[in-house]
């Protein structure tokens, strides 16, 4: 019995040493050698090389070039409104009408004055040319004709006071009838028909307004820094300053995707805004078909500088630190670095990068995400192409 426990006990013996060898041969395997994973796969490019021209992103909003505040120009009670609210109107067309009937009166009384005074300057004459002869025979004195030349010349004065009164008079009439100033698209009727209105002063009754249409202006604002960039292009000997320059734009609207309306700078400021650090500017637009209105918001795009030579990467290979750019180059030996870059606006989908890489870096574009500055990576040859840039080109921020 003895010799059957030790012998099972000599195996057990055995087989633990075997189990422990193993368990250390393992160890020091894995100690030495290691378990390494494989480089992780990422897609690389090189930058695309092309021209580029920088349009400069701005907002604003729409206004009329003419907007006029219609108004009567004499006092009475409103008898007639000729027109359609919100529909279009040509200039002269009739507007209003005032009761005429009080101003047709004055008229006719100024009329009948002005007969009055035609036939005391006719009879004035005749007494001045019967005086002139009786001073010949000396029938009369000297006083006696200097009184009628006066008569004469007073009637004359009167009959003129009189024509300028008729002249009014008859300017009463025609304001009556109010027309369009100017053609566009008339607003609404702010006073309806029998209301008593005031005319002829700075507190006349506003009746309507019209604010014209084709061509429409865009004002929008630029802060210091821009004006200062544009100053300097223009002195460089680059582009034109606004100031002399119809330098072209580009627009979109609330639900565009791309700037496909074109136009034209047409004024720039004279002074930078105290308040807010930005200079005015102002864009013209053609509107044919009455697209644009007065006070619609917009994004305009300004020329800017250009073109220059320039490298394009997706916004997907450009990673954020803070403020700074930052895209990963890998180099020969499949390494990662890291690289700071200097980014402008967006081209055909594509951002511009100013400064920080060269045409020949390989750079990460997919997988950005499990790469890091010094590790080893397996890169997988890709392109960089451009698309259809629907987000709307902008200044780098």
């Amino acid at each position: 019995m003895r010799g059957s426990i030790f012998k099972t006990g000599t195996n057990n013996l055995w087989a633990l040493a075997l189990i422990a060898g193993l368990l250390a041969g393992c160890g020091d395997g894995a100690q030495q050698g290691g378990f390494q994973p494989p480089p992780p796969q990422v897609t690389v490019a090189m930058p695309l090389a092309t021209e580029v021209t920088d349009w400069d992103e701005y907002t604003g909003r729409f206004a009329a070039v003419e907007s006029v505040d219609v108004r009567s120009r004499v006092s009475g009670y409103l008898q007639e409104v000729h027109f359609t609210e919100g529909s279009f109107v040509k200039k002269d067309d009739l507007l209003f009408v005032v009761d005429p009937r009080p101003y047709k009166a004055i008229l006719e009384e100024k009329k009948a004055d002005l007969d009055r005074a035609r036939a005391q300057l006719a009879l004035a004459k005749n007494e001045l040319n019967r005086a002139r002869r009786l001073y010949e025979t000396k029938a009369i004195s000297e006083e006696q004709l200097d009184a009628k030349t006066q008569a004469r010349s007073a009637a004359q004065a009167e009959l003129e006071a009189v024509q300028a009164q008729l002249n009014f008079a008859q300017l009463d009439l025609e304001f009556t009838h109010i027309t369009a100033p100017i053609s566009g698209r008339i607003g609404r009727a702010l006073v309806t028909d029998g209301n008593l209105v005031s005319g002829g002063t700075e507190n006349s009754t506003l009746l309507t307004t019209i604010v014209s249409m084709d061509p429409i202006y865009f004002y929008f604002t630029g802060d210091e820094q821009a004006y200062i960039h544009y100053l300097r292009l223009d002195q460089e000997g680059g582009r034109r300053s606004s100031h002399y320059a119809k330098n072209p734009v580009k627009l979109k609207i609330a639900d565009e995707q791309e700037f496909k309306h074109t136009g034209h700078m047409d004024f720039v400021d004279n002074r930078i805004d105290e308040s807010t650090g930005t200079m005015l500017g102002r864009a013209v637009f053609n509107n044919p078909d009455n697209l644009f209105v007065p006070g619609m918001f917009g994004k305009i795009q300004l020329l800017g500088e250009g073109p220059y030579p320039a490298l394009l990467i997706p916004d997907e290979a450009i990673a954020t630190d803070q403020s700074r750019r930052i895209v990963f180059v890998v180099d020969d030996k499949n390494t990662v670095q890291a690289r700071l870059i200097k980014i402008a606006q967006r081209v055909k989908g594509l951002r511009v990068v100013r400064e920080g890489l060269s045409a020949t870096d390989r750079i990460v574009i997919n997988g950005i995400q499990r790469v890091r500055p010094g590790m080893e990576v397996s890169p997988q040859p890709g392109t960089i192409q451009e698309t259809a840039d629907t987000s709307g080109s902008g200044n780098a921020q």
